[in-house]
């Protein structure tokens, strides 16, 4: 048996988190022993979950404490002796792996599932520490080509240095469930509405306040329209005051942050995600999966569209003409809603089948060290 070690940092509700269990779901526990190694300002830790398949949680300091985040990584795999390290992180991965050459840890896996934009404070950072993302590792891996090739480099990529593990998700347990559709739209009282979602964190990644844009323009080009937010962030604020403004706040459910999101792929009619830059989102998969159409901005990397259900528009459009591609694409969805689980497992994003192939993965690198 292999001894795994999983970076995950900040472990938050969202993608990275749904990504890294699904990866340890479906690992064989018969031959992986897998940790998870979170930083302790992570608020959601599946701890329970991941001790039931034979996993542990390990809790480090956070990157704000980068000393201690460090030293207590350093420690903690030279007791543990990991055959492997795979850091989630993107270009903080360059502090794990340093931990882990320091430890002897003889394959140390960079895997980049994000990039950056302009005017984001943490750009400049990611930017800095782009350079030396390659330092300590031996191994790079990416969620897709796009975010590959922007931590790692074009050559890297055009050489085959990188190995692409897609964003991986559960087809089947995210088809499309009409009886879950009928449940949540009936509880929550939207049985004669449109339903257009948002699920994410309120960053200025996710550009949620052009997102309200668009959301004021379908109202006023659809009377039945009903929008959902479901997320937190430090972007709350902003984006409450700009519903307000906008005049659509009776028709905005606000859900906070929530874990139990399948029934909501199933109720919504449209997924709105006009994101400024994408690794590879899991919502966009469970999206598609459950048969839901989404609606992705052109700074998002095309490899996220996993059928016919993704629709791409670019930023430079306005809110105008999204909300009119919104409505147009979404009437003539609703009418044939249908899951496509198997569509999306047939390009490549089954979790069970990349999970096999991380497996090898592993073995192999030990292997060869």
């Amino acid at each position: 048996m292999i001894k795994v070690a999983v970076v995950g940092g900040p472990i938050l509700s969202g993608g990275k988190k749904n990504l890294i269990m699904e990866y340890f779901r479906h690992i064989d526990k018969n031959q992986v022993q897998m940790d998870i190694i979170c930083n302790d300002d992570s608020n959601a830790i599946p701890k329970e979950e991941i001790e039931s398949l034979g996993g542990r949680v390990f809790i480090v300091p956070s990157f704000e404490k980068l000393p201690s985040h460090t030293w207590s990584l350093y420690k903690l795999f030279k007791r543990e002796k990991y055959d492997v390290v795979h850091a989630y992180n993107s270009t903080m991965n360059l502090f794990p792996m340093f931990a882990a050459k320091m430890a002897g840890s003889k394959v140390r896996i960079s895997e980049s599932l994000s990039m950056a934009a302009k005017g984001e404070s943490k750009t400049y950072i990611k930017l800095f520490l782009r350079k030396f993302s390659h330092f300590f590792c031996n191994y790079y891996m990416a969620c897709g080509k796009d975010c590959g090739a922007w931590q790692f480099g074009e050559k890297a990529l055009n050489r085959g240095k990188i190995a692409i593990f897609k964003t991986a998700i559960n087809t089947e347990a995210n088809a499309y469930n009409p009886e879950l559709r009928n449940e949540t739209r009936k509880k929550f009282g939207w049985q004669d509405k449109v339903v257009y979602g948002f699920i994410g964190r309120f960053e200025m990644q996710k550009n949620p306040l052009f997102l309200i844009d668009i959301m004021a323009e379908i109202r006023k080009r659809q009377d039945n329209a009903q929008f959902v937010i479901i997320g937190a962030g430090d972007l709350e604020k902003q984006m409450l005051q700009r519903i307000d403004q906008s005049g659509i706040k009776d028709s905005v459910a606000w859900l906070g942050r929530r874990e139990d999101i399948q029934q909501f792929y199933n109720a919504f009619d449209a997924f709105l995600l006009p994101s400024l830059y994408e690794g590879l989102p899991v919502v966009g998969l469970e999206s598609q999966s459950a048969g839901l159409p989404i609606f992705f901005s052109t700074a998002v990397t095309p490899e996220a569209s996993a059928c016919e259900l993704g629709v791409y528009t670019p930023l430079s459009a306005g809110a105008i003409n999204w909300a009119k591609k919104i409505i147009e694409v979404t009437m003539q969805n609703m009418p044939i809603r249908r899951s496509h689980a198997k569509d999306v497992a047939d390009a490549g994003f089954d979790s069970k089948v990349e999970a096999d192939r991380m497996l090898k993965f592993y073995m192999d690198a030990i292997m060869k060290c």
